[in-house]
């Protein structure tokens, strides 16, 4: 069994959940240029460079007289260059000027641009360098930001998830960041202590590289199995979701935003889980979302355990909300859902941000990926952003035109006390994150937190521990490592050596192990994004189906299937001697679990269907409904 020294979560959260705990504090900071002032024998950091104490420049002063003198002093170009976030690169030496990029993510802008032509700063990355080189891009932007801009009003670094086992599109590369399995395994496992632990390991390594805003979690509910982004949830269970969601968010935050944080943008408000066909509203192929159940309170409940742990920000997904509100707009745009709903109802007032592209078409290699406006396609990109601001938005995702804010302000369609209430929220955020007082990252010890062998240990196991054990005919599993001939396929044959004797050949073996994905079919779209992900039949057809079943005829053979949508394989669990599912899991993982070294601990987030009619005539709002399963939600064996 692999051995794991389990690492103790912050202070505050194990105050909160009664949990032993060893507090992580902030590190020694890189120190800034802006030179430390004395006022009345209190040592304070010029940020405007006015050569005397401001208000919020003092750490003795309340959070909210902070944010009302710095606001009082910013212009409106500044106050809009707050409401924008977007991606930025990287350079591989984290250099920050401008240098040519090549691949999927060149037309990712520069950072130092942003700052310099349009005051933002907040920005979310994608692919990234080493974390030493991320490190340093970090500190020299903050240094840049500090000494150079007129308040010195510090950047926030948001990110996607990056500590998963996956090759998920949302899932940024781990890059030496510890790998743990996706949030559906650890719906899977069910356990909220190793969850808050996932959340407060991966909460030190990105504030070691200075990320500290998580774009997750993603509460959604997995009750349309067609729906391509299922992996990246806790599964379909409400209750279930919201224990997750509570341990996740305050793993990451805390009990209370403070400069331990990393602050989460709990998605995607109010469910993005109930797409009609399970067609992705990132996609003009998309046909809303459906309530055919009536179960649109049903999707709130994570929410609601995300509000009582004080989430610091809300993400509201593309997709339009049908017939569930005034008019048929999507979400962002839509005044019942966040002013009416999110606002007035649960009376929320951390920071609200869309989702990325709402405003502006992108140009992808002469492929036009129209913005996701949905229900407002025919609106001007000038009339999108009022109507978002309207609806009760504070910032807009994948997006740097602020200069339509202040034209919408000195052309009188907005009132500035109205962009002010949203600026108040995002420097607020700033502020409690302690950015204003200590922006930098000690880049010595990057190499100590990112990849540290305790984190990375934890979550190894966690990729063992989620798989789940849903066929073990005559107790075949676990195997007797050292005493097999081994026919592999889609497992690395080294590995496979280390448990038995590869063979080349099904007939010359005693066990087959082979490992699946659970399939999709792309839809046609010019849209190169759009063929990436996973829609479709989640049954296997034609050759490779065919291909499959002659190998279980051959040799008793063991198959895993890694879960990232629930896989309809009634013939193969029919055939198959032993069946596993895994939730992202390297070979390494899943032989330990077959030869014993390790024992499956998961019980299915999501029920896998009997077939792909079950699949159509179930409802995209309703849990766990779909006519006789193979496997019921919450199945899972043991040994």
């Amino acid at each position: 069994m692999l051995a794991v020294k389990l690492i103790p979560v912050t202070a505050l959260v194990a105050a909160t959940l009664g949990l032993a705990s060893c507090n992580q504090g902030a590190s020694n900071a890189t120190p800034g240029s802006v030179g430390q002032k004395t006022a009345d024998g209190y040592s304070y950091r010029d940020l405007n460079k006015n050569g005397k104490l401001d208000v919020y420049e003092d750490t003795r002063q309340p959070v909210e007289a902070r944010v009302d003198d710095l606001l009082k002093q910013m212009t409106l170009d500044e106050k809009a260059g707050l409401l924008f976030i977007n991606g930025a690169k990287v350079n591989d030496d984290g250099s920050i000027e401008d240098k040519p990029a090549t691949g999927m993510f060149a037309f990712v802008p520069n950072a130092l641009k942003l700052v310099k032509q349009q005051h933002m700063n907040h920005f979310n990355l994608w692919i990234v360098p080493s974390p030493a080189s991320l490190a340093k891009w970090y500190n020299t932007m903050q240094r840049y930001l500090q000494d150079s801009t007129r308040l010195g009003i510090p950047m926030t670094i948001a990110s996607d998830p990056r500590n998963h086992f996956s090759s998920n599109i949302f899932a940024m590369s781990a890059n030496t960041f510890s790998q743990w399995c996706e949030p559906l395994g650890l719906g899977a496992i069910g356990d909220s202590t190793l969850t808050m632990q996932f959340a407060d390991i991966s909460r030190r390594e990105y504030m070691a590289v200075g990320i500290r805003e998580a774009l997750h979690p993603q509460v959604d509910l997995a009750t349309e199995p067609r729906w391509p982004r299922i992996s990246g949830t806790f599964g379909e269970d409400a209750q279930l979701t919201a224990r997750m969601a509570r341990a996740y968010i305050l793993g990451y935050q805390g009990a209370k935003l403070d400069s331990n944080s990393v602050a989460c943008m709990t998605k995607h408000f109010s469910g993005g889980g109930p797409q009609k066909e399970g067609l992705d509203p990132h996609f003009p192929f998309q046909k809303g979302q459906v309530y055919p159940g009536k179960n649109f309170k049903y999707h709130l409940i994570p929410f609601e355990a995300a509000f009582d742990v004080h989430t610091a920000a809300i993400m509201p997904y593309y997709g339009v909300p049908m017939g569930q509100t005034s008019e048929d707009v999507g979400f962002s745009f839509n005044k019942d859902i966040i002013t009416g709903l999110l606002r007035n109802t649960y009376h929320y007032d951390g920071v609200v941000c869309t989702d990325w592209g709402l405003l502006t078409d992108a140009n992808m290699g002469g492929v036009v990926w129209p913005a996701r406006a949905w229900g407002v396609e025919k609106l001007s990109t000038e009339d999108r952003v009022k109507k978002i601001i309207d609806a009760g938005v504070d910032q807009f995702g994948g997006e740097n035109c602020p200069e339509i804010v202040v034209q919408l302000v000195k052309g009188g369609r907005l009132t500035e006390a109205r962009i002010d209430s949203s600026a108040r929220r995002l420097l607020r955020q700033k502020f409690e994150l302690g950015l204003f007082d200590n922006p930098f990252v000690d880049e010595s010890k990057v190499g100590q937190i990112v990849g540290n062998p305790e984190s990375l240990k934890a979550g190894e196991a966690s990729q063992r521990r989620a798989m789940t054990l849903l066929k073990n005919d005559g107790k075949a599993l676990p195997l007797a490592p050292g005493k097999l001939k081994i026919y592999v396929r889609n497992v690395d044959p080294k590995i496979a050596a280390q448990y038995g004797t590869v063979v080349d050949q099904p007939e010359k073996a005693d066990i087959a192990i082979l490992r699946l994905k659970t399939p999709f079919y792309p839809v046609e779209s010019p849209i190169m994004m759009a063929r990436m992900f996973h829609h479709g039949d989640l049954d296997f057809k034609g050759k490779q189906k065919d291909s499959i079943l002659q190998l279980l005829k051959t040799v008793p053979t063991i198959v895993d299937i890694y879960l990232d949508r629930p896989a309809v394989i009634p013939e193969i669990s029919a055939k198959a001697k032993g069946l596993l599912a895994d939730f992202g899991a390297s070979d390494a993982a899943v032989l330990d679990v077959i030869f014993g070294k390790d024992k499956p601990g998961g019980h299915l987030p999501i029920e896998l269907p009997s077939s792909m009619n079950a699949v159509r005539a179930q409802k995209e709002d309703v849990p766990y409904d779909s006519r006789n399963p193979l496997y019921k939600f919450g199945y899972g064996l043991s040994y």
